[in-house]
């Protein structure tokens, strides 16, 4: 499996995708390459092997590195996958400096913890996990740190740790992978309608209901339905960022891994095609029920839909995203859309803050008290 960086042709620095410029950047030099010339590079290579047993030498946190914490982040243990199975560490050979590094089977792009350089496991992403689409990152790091600030700044009770200079270095951006799930669809639906007219003669009231019996049929087209691909994923975090403007979709390049975290997907579509249908038939029976107009109620009877045509797409969409483990071995996270700039998250509480503040509340409410009684 190919391990790659990509490097600059004037200095033999390390590139990276800037969002800001939507090119590539020389961190070093300062130079910058468009996707075309990117893709006339030769990029250095390495590899990788599997080892059976993370653990044999040494803790999770030495073997795993910073991919230790980017687990946290995902909501899960890089060690155990939440199935109760072990999970198999992928050792890797950096190819600028030359250290061994340890992922696990997922992770599609890293950084080096040695000499900080990113690199892309491009083994991870070929064949059937070759990604079909990308949406790269628009948002870059300094406008991504600028925001989490002001949001946090706006919450009273946040301890001082998770906002402190240390936490913002450890803000990573990472490639999220999802299915995008497009379908055509046949289908009809029945239902009853009724008008009800009330009117007074003298003293007496009279109501008048009408019931109509509704039928629609027809051919509906359905697109860009997201699913989580990734087991290890805080599935709030995943679901909570979206929605994402698909129309911004590009034709999927490593080089715009470079300088991110990447996650490969470990969930197939038949494990969520009947939930993603069964949405579907549920937006479409919506849309055709919205055609019924004119009537005080509308009530459904049933309704029947089938795909004639489907459309699968395997995607990576950008997530900035900061954790923080509380005193109760709790995981919080903010994270936020790399490309609208939505933000998400649960957020930790400084309970001693609070408890100060309601305590001067209270002596502020009992003076207040006091003093309202003296005047009376």
């Amino acid at each position: 499996m190919a391990i790659i960086s990509f490097k600059c042709p004037n200095c033999d620095g390390e590139l990276i995708f800037d969002p800001s410029t939507q090119k590539y950047k020389c961190e070093y030099c300062y130079s910058l390459f468009s996707q075309e010339e990117l893709e006339a590079m030769r990029p250095a290579q390495s590899s990788e092997r599997v080892e059976a047993d993370p653990l044999e030498n040494g803790s999770p946190t030495e073997k795993f590195g910073k991919d230790y914490d980017r687990a946290e982040a995902l909501g899960s243990d890089p060690v155990n996958n939440g199935a109760g199975e072990t999970a198999r560490a992928v050792i890797y050979t950096c190819p600028s400096c030359g250290a061994q590094i340890v992922t696990d089977e997922t992770t599609a792009a890293t950084f080096c913890y040695y000499c900080h350089n990113p690199v892309v496991l491009t083994g991870r992403l070929e064949g059937e996990y070759l990604p079909d689409k990308i949406i790269p990152f628009e948002i870059d790091r300094r406008a991504a740190e600028k925001s989490f600030l002001e949001h946090v700044g706006k919450k009273r009770f946040i301890p001082k740790a998770f906002f402190g200079k240390k936490q913002i270095e450890s803000m990573t951006g990472v490639y999220f992978p999802y299915w995008l799930y497009d379908v055509d669809l046949e289908g009809n639906l029945q239902g009853e309608a009724r008008n009800i007219r009330v009117w007074r003669r003298g003293d007496d009231e009279y109501t008048e209901t009408t019931i109509f019996d509704i039928r629609r049929e027809g051919s509906i087209s359905l697109s860009n339905l997201p699913g989580n691909a990734l087991k290890k994923a805080n599935v709030k975090l995943a679901e909570n960022v979206l929605p994402y403007n698909v129309d911004k979709l590009k034709e999927f390049h490593t080089g715009y891994l470079s300088g991110f975290m990447a996650e490969r997907r470990d969930i197939e579509q038949a494990e969520v095609q009947g939930g993603m249908q069964a949405t579907m038939r549920d937006s479409a029976e919506k849309l055709l029920r919205e055609t019924v107009s004119g009537y005080n109620s509308v009530s459904v009877r049933s309704s029947n839909f089938v795909p004639r045509e489907e459309k699968w797409q395997y995607v990576l969409f950008p997530v900035w995203t900061i954790t923080y483990k509380g005193r109760n071995g709790k995981i919080y996270y903010y994270s936020m859309n790399g490309q609208t700039g939505k933000v998400c998250g649960e957020l930790p509480v400084d309970y001693g803050k609070l408890s100060l503040a309601s305590g001067i509340l209270a002596v502020t409410v009992l003076i207040l008290a006091l003093i309202g009684g003296f005047f009376l």
